[in-house]
């Protein structure tokens, strides 16, 4: 009887980026490998910076042992789904919200251009005041 295998995608597998959760995936299999980050030989730190990503490079060019990728198999908790993209898709913002962007950034220099103004019109004034007093 076959047996079936959880599917992960790549942004489930991202959630689990922290030291009381962490999940890798190297060569499209999902590893939970929580439970032995503190075991790790280089650091829990080496194995958190592969989260949320795909993980075989590094663990291949770390250059790991025959052991070490055997006692990854112990860690097997599902495949990665492949059929979803990995880069979740661009949202295109509208002309219309452009436009709203430009409003705002019309209003702002419009806004603030008096502080500039006044800032060089009471210096214009101090000046001239002081040239007249010599």
């Amino acid at each position: 009887m076959p047996t079936l295998t959880k599917l992960y995608t790549m942004q489930e597998a991202s959630q689990h980026n922290t030291k009381d959760d962490c999940w890798v995936v190297i060569d499209g299999k999902v590893y939970d490998v929580t439970s032995y980050l503190d075991e790790h030989p280089a650091g829990d730190d080496v194995v958190l910076e592969a989260t949320g990503k795909d993980a075989t490079d590094d663990f291949e060019d770390a250059g790991h042992s025959k052991s070490a990728k055997e006692l990854l198999q112990n860690f097997y908790i599902g495949e990665l789904d492949t059929s979803s993209p990995t880069i979740p898709a661009l949202e295109i913002s509208s002309k219309k919200e452009a436009t709203d962007h430009s409003q705002k950034y019309m209003h702002l220099t419009k806004q603030y251009w008096v502080v500039p103004v006044a800032i060089v019109g009471i210096s214009v004034v101090v000046g001239f005041l002081y040239l007249r007093k010599k």
